[in-house]
Formats: structure tokens, sequence, C-alpha cells
């Protein structure tokens, strides 16, 4: 699977997850939603397992930038608040820094 179509779904899965931890915790939703935000976060740790990248540390960190972008967009779809162009400058500046680490060429 391509890092393109993994690094979204890492992050779809994550926030998910995240975001069900924080409706039970903050916003006092049952604890039922801690089912499936567990089994989201499982999700997001073995699709991040599946990137081809000599370690673990690079390919983390890759994916926090499209974890930052990623998470704009849950803000703004599933939370009703618009990022700013401060929100949005942010995360553009961190995914040119994820095709970077990423695209860097580097001796096997």
């Amino acid at each position: 699977m391509p890092v393109a179509l993994i690094y979204p779904l890492a992050a779809l899965a994550e926030i998910a997850g995240c975001f069900a931890v924080w409706a039970w915790w903050r916003g006092g939703a049952s604890a039922l939603w801690l089912l499936p935000g567990v089994a989201s976060l499982v999700l997001f740790g073995w699709l991040l397992a599946q990137v081809d990248a000599s370690f673990a540390g690079r390919a983390f960190a890759a994916y926090g930038g499209v974890y930052i972008a990623a998470s704009l967009l849950w803000m703004w779809i599933a939370e009703g608040q618009r990022p700013d162009a401060w929100d949005v400058a942010g995360a553009v500046l961190c995914l040119i820094g994820a095709v970077v680490i990423l695209m860097a060429p580097r001796a096997t």
C-alpha cells in the first residue's frame, strides 16, 4: 500500500480513536465510545507499521505533518470550526516537511 494512502488512513484512525476518548472523558459520552476508539487506535498503529521506511522514527516524523493537516480537517468537518489562515499555513509547512523527510535521497 502506498504511503500516500497509508498516512491519511492512519491519521483518520488515530483522530477517530482519540476523539472517542475525548468524547467519553471530556464530552460526557458513554464509556462504550472507548470500544471503537481502542479498535481505531490499534488500526492506526498497524497502518503506520506498514510504511516502508528504514527507521520507525523517520516514518513517524513524516506522518506528523499529515496528522496535523488531518486534525485541522477533522476540526472543520467534524467539529464545525473552520481553520484560519495561520492553521492552513502551518499545515502546509508541516506537509512540506513530511515530503522532505520521505523523499530525501539517502545512502542505504
